[in-house]
């Protein structure tokens, strides 16, 4: 297993490194700069040059883009242009706030995805199995954006059983935190969970359908024992690769979610970046995205070698 990851570790910082150079260029292209949009629509030519100039910003590309990796690796990663204070301080306020959503919403994904597979695949009822198809297709269908303002409507607005937004810390009061994070939570899952779950599905309906499956029923051997202990173990590696790859998902989607549900994570942080041009604080905080993505990613290939031996051998 330590190869294994030793072999993958040069393929994940390369990723890093182009996605760094991507994310540095990309933002100097948008139309705007954090000049001027500091100093006022009134400012002279020369106020605006001088801030150019105490911000880096009429350095080569190349040199600031050197030097931002060089701070980086030292952790230093600087002052905000605009929105104030250390972008260190300003990601670490919001970094508990989307972690705790993230997870919130990987743990929905998790139970329904897998109970949308399960019984999709294994139930007699057509009509428990209608309902799965149309509940993962409605989940899929309609964006978040649409499905936050929904359940906001339904569950605080006409039935007053959950908060409509905002956000309440786990330890200043446990139960209510978990009303507040019930509906952004579930507004995240729901599109995985139904990926999830359709996947799940086909992959146990495939190990049902195998011989030996078919020689252990004509043998006796409980349907049920059948399901745990051997079509679904058999099921999981490809579901849990695809598992990895939502876990992305949803970090993207905490962007427009926290917006919906007035979630003070780092969605919030990086709208109020993009809208002030500040470079250091939207280009740092797409790296640590990236880079959460890759070590989920590489996490992912691990437990799929474990599960899977022949990845490891190969």
């Amino acid at each position: 297993m330590r190869s294994y990851l030793l072999r993958r570790l040069p393929s994940a910082l390369l990723v890093l490194f182009a996605a760094s150079f991507l994310i540095f260029t990309i933002l100097r292209l948008v139309p705007g700069d954090p000049a001027t949009s500091l100093a006022g629509p009134d400012a002279s030519p020369a106020t605006v040059a001088a801030i150019r100039d105490r911000l880096g910003l009429d350095a080569p590309l190349l040199s600031q883009y050197a030097h931002w990796i060089g701070s980086l690796l030292t952790g230093d990663l600087g002052p905000s242009y605009a929105i104030g204070g250390e972008v260190s301080d300003l990601i670490g306020d919001g970094l508990g706030a989307t972690t705790e959503l993230t997870l919130a919403a990987l743990l929905f994904v998790v139970v329904l995805g897998t109970a949308f597979g399960i019984l999709g695949a294994t139930s007699r009822s057509r009509w428990i199995r209608s309902a799965i198809r149309v509940t993962t297709t409605a989940a899929l269908a309609v964006p978040p954006f649409v499905s936050g303002v929904l359940l906001v409507v339904l569950l605080a607005v006409a039935l007053g059983v959950l908060p409509p937004g905002g956000r309440v810390a786990f330890l200043d009061a446990p139960d209510l935190a978990a009303q507040y994070l019930l509906l952004p939570a579930l507004c995240l899952a729901l599109p995985s969970a139904a990926v999830l779950g359709r996947y799940l599905k086909d992959g146990i309906e495939r190990a049902l359908a195998e011989d030996y499956i078919r020689t252990a029923t004509a043998a006796g051997v409980a349907p049920r024992r059948l399901l745990w202990r051997h079509a679904l173990p058999n099921a999981l590696p490809p579901v849990v690769t695809l598992l990895g790859m939502q876990t992305g998902h949803l970090l993207g989607g905490a962007v427009l979610v926290e917006a919906i549900f007035a979630w003070p994570g780092l969605g919030q942080l990086a709208e109020q970046g993009l809208q002030r041009r500040d470079y250091p604080v939207v280009q740092d905080l797409l790296l640590l995205l990236v880079a959460v993505f890759v070590v989920v990613q590489l996490l992912t290939d691990l437990v799929y070698a474990w599960l899977d031996p022949r990845i490891r051998w190969e």
